[in-house]
This record gives structure tokens, sequence and C-alpha cells, in this order.
């Protein structure tokens, strides 16, 4: 296909068709010999790296404790077993609260780049999905990769009108290989669901089902690069958050497989040096704010906030990276974190959120009133939002809403504890760049999601929220 300029472009030139944007969700459920394989694998490689990793320690790690010894014993395993367990490993180092800190600490390798695959094999999935050799698509096209991940990895080009771009490649074969996995660790989980109660409450079946929807729905490019449309757009919505943004994406070079975006200059949260320059405080607001707007207004929201996908780019704004993993919250579900912040911000009220809950079936047979459910739920989540979150543990956040989920009976609100591990990434950012910062009493956050009681209290106060 090519363009009004006689430029070749990709099949998405004039964006992704419907039939595009239809994720196929093959069985998980399936259990054969190869998972069985792939189970005695995982296995033995985990055990067989924190053994080596353990024995050899007087001699490699003489500074190191023994239980930081076979972390890195288990990462080195994480690493060789490939994608899906990199990605576990990056699940552990961003939420470090529901892990032994050993293990946290460990993983946090698995946030840096892994090996990327040759150029030659990038550039034949970048031919294959957009039908044109790289040298009649791009101006420029780098063979060595900006960053490369455990799904897919970055190159850098530059398009034929001159705009910088980075174009995401997927690796080959990978859609397979987490297949295999995930099926391996539904089998493991529907085990340990029969073993311990814990594990049956907290739904551990349900956890792998989700990831494996977000896992099969990320490897579709076009849902992604789509989603990553709507989130921008809806970024400034209200004429605010202009110190925020998310990469523009150029539809005319995208395809099934690769996803070509304006190129972003700047580091990740993680790696922002505290000086005098820059308000870090201010910084962290801006993203949680647009977060918030997402998750509870808008639809799509970033549902995978790790260190490196939050960068503060040089010319001083805040951008969100990385869009494969993105949810989208039911309006019902939308509601109910609505009146969750408005207990918190507002009233102290959490009956709304109780009513919201029984609208979906959670608590319809329980004997108490949603005064009482609502008061269970703001025994868990009030001091959340109302304390230092550089102080929140995730895991405690966690357990508490499994004992909740113990209490009616039910397993627990898949949503929340989604939403609970998002918080568990902006622990570990608020720590560092805003300690002392309360997130659900800072009114500048929800100044879109309640306009009009957020600004009464702002002026009961003489508190003056930032413009931006």
């Amino acid at each position: 296909m090519h363009d009004s300029l006689s430029r070749p472009v990709g099949p998405y030139s004039s964006g992704p068709p419907a039939d595009a944007l239809a994720v196929h969700i093959p069985d998980l459920e399936r259990f054969g010999p190869a998972q069985l394989w792939r189970a005695l694998v995982v296995g033995t490689v985990i055990a067989a790296c924190a053994l080596f990793a353990t024995v050899t320690k007087p001699f490699t790690r003489r500074n190191m404790g023994w239980a930081d010894a076979a972390s890195e014993g288990v990462v080195n395993g994480f690493e060789f077993l490939g994608p899906t367990f990199v990605k576990l490993g990056q699940l552990m180092a961003s939420s470090s609260g529901m892990f032994p800190p050993a293990l946290a600490n460990a993983c946090l390798r698995c946030l840096d780049d892994v090996p990327p695959v040759p150029a030659a094999q990038a550039r034949a999935v970048v031919e294959a999905d957009l039908g044109h050799p790289i040298g009649e698509l791009f101006a420029e096209f780098d063979d060595r990769p900006l960053a490369a991940a455990s799904v897919a990895q970055v190159h850098a080009c530059v398009l034929p009108d001159g705009r910088q771009a980075v174009i995401k490649v997927q690796r080959p074969g990978i859609r397979h290989r987490m297949l295999l996995d995930l099926r391996t660790a539904y089998w493991g989980a529907r085990k340990l669901e029969r073993l311990h109660d814990f594990f049956r409450i907290a739904n551990a079946t349900a956890i792998i089902r989700d990831l494996h929807n977000a896992t099969m729905t990320e490897l579709n490019s076009a849902v992604e690069a789509d989603r990553q449309t709507r989130f921008r757009d809806a970024l400034w919505t209200f004429g605010d958050n202009k110190g925020v943004t998310a990469p523009e994406v150029f539809w005319p070079y995208c395809g099934p497989h690769v996803i070509c975006m304006e190129r972003m200059h700047g580091v990740p949260f993680d790696r922002i040096e505290s000086d005098e320059s820059v308000d870090t405080r201010m910084l962290i607001r801006r993203g949680v704010k647009a977060w918030i707007e997402a998750i509870t207004i808008h639809g799509p929201f970033h549902g995978d906030v790790h260190a490196g996908n939050l960068w503060l780019l040089d010319d001083g704004r805040v951008s969100l990276l990385d869009f494969g993993i993105v949810g989208e919250l039911p309006e019902v579900w939308r509601s109910i974190l609505r009146d969750m912040f408005h207990a918190t911000l507002i009233d102290g009220d959490y009956s709304a959120v109780a009513r919201g809950i029984r609208s979906l079936g959670y608590t319809s047979d329980l004997d108490a009133t949603d005064a009482e459910i609502g008061a269970q739920v703001g025994a868990v989540l009030a001091p959340v939002f109302a304390n230092d979150l550089g102080e929140l543990k995730l895991s405690s956040l966690i357990g508490a809403l499994v004992t909740i989920g113990r209490q009616w009976g039910v397993a627990s609100p898949e949503e929340l504890v989604l939403f609970g591990k998002q918080l568990g990434y902006f622990e570990r950012y608020a720590t560092r760049m805003a300690p002392g910062w309360v997130m659900g009493t800072d009114l500048y956050l929800f100044r879109n999601v309640f306009p009009d009681e957020v600004a009464a209290r702002a002026e009961q106060l003489g508190v003056t929220l930032p413009e931006d």
C-alpha cells in the first residue's frame, strides 16, 4: 500500500481495521506432554540455579548473605527460562512489599534490558508486517536496538518526512513460548488452590487467567497502539495535564507485530538525580493524577507502571511509555473507585462503595448492611490513602482484600487487586521522590474527578492547586 505521495506504508495507514483489534484468546486449560515437560524444566532450572549460587557463595559472593545469594540464583533461572519468567521478575521487583526483600532486590535486574534478537530477525519482522523493504519505508533505521525487553525490542528510525521515531518489534515466536509457560503456570495454580485455602481465596487461577488475557492482548500490536492513542487523546480532555504526555503513534508504519511511534528523549523516574532544579514531588503528582483520571473517568489506563515506563523528558514533561499492558474497567468498577476516592478525600462514607459491590453480586447473600460492608472496605483502604504512600506495603493491602473476600465468602475482587498492584509500583517512586506525600488527601489529583467538591475544599482550606 502507498500513500498519496507514493511512499510505501503498512497495512494500517488509515488506522487499524476492526478485525485487527480482535484478540484471539487460546484455551488456557490445555495441559499435555509439552506443559508437563516444561513444568519439570522450570522446577529443575530454578532449583539448580539457586543451589549453584548458594554453593558457590563462599567463593564468588563473600559479602552477600545466604538469602541474597539464593535469590540471585533464582533470578538467573528466570533469565534462562525466558520472557514469562522475566516478566515475573519485573513484578517482584516493582511490588517489593509482596515478596521477600532479598528476592525483590535481586529481581531489579529484570527491569534492565535483556539480550536482543539479531538485527536481521528484527528487520524480517518489520518487512513481513509492513510489506516493504526497510530502506523504502524509513529514511534511517538503526540496527542496534535502543532497548530490548522480554516481549519486544525497540529500534530508532527516521520517517521519510524527517520525524524521529522508534519502532517496537515483537520477538519472533514469542506467542508460542509464552502460551506454553502460561498453561504450565495455570496448572500449577490449580494445584495450589487445592492444597491451601489462601490460594483459593486469593483466586490464583483467576490471576493467571488475567495474566493470560493481558499477555495475549499485549501480543496484538494493533490493540496496544490503539489503546496508547486513546490514552494519549484523553490526557488533555479537561485542558490541563500539559506536563504529561505519551508517544504519538504513527499508524502508516504499524502492523500486527510492530508499532511505530514518536521518539521520546529523557530518563526513567528511578534514574532521576535529586537536585534543586527538579521538583520530584510535582513530577509524581502529575503522573499519578493522569493515571487516576484514566482509570476513573476515561477508560484505558496504564496497567504496568513499573520503573522504566514513567520518564522525565528533557523538556520537563512526564511521559508514560510502553502500553503493552492496559486495563479498562467497566463503568460499574469505575464508579466504585470514584466512590472509594470520594469517601477518602471528601466525606469518609464508604457505603456507596458497598452498594456498588452489592450490584456486582459479591455480597448479595451476606447478612450485613451497606454501612457495615462499607466499614469493612474503609478499614482496609482508608489507611492506605490517608498515609504516606511511601509507607504502603502492598502485601498488607492484598492480604486485607483477601481477608474481606473470606468474610464475604467470595474470591477477592480482582479489579481492586489490579489497582493495588499499580499502587505498589507508585510506592517505590514515592519513597524516594516524594517522602511524606499522602495520595488520598491530595486535592490536586482529583480536580477533574470531583471538580465541585475539590474546588470547595480548596477554597475552604485556602489551598491554591497547580494549574497543570
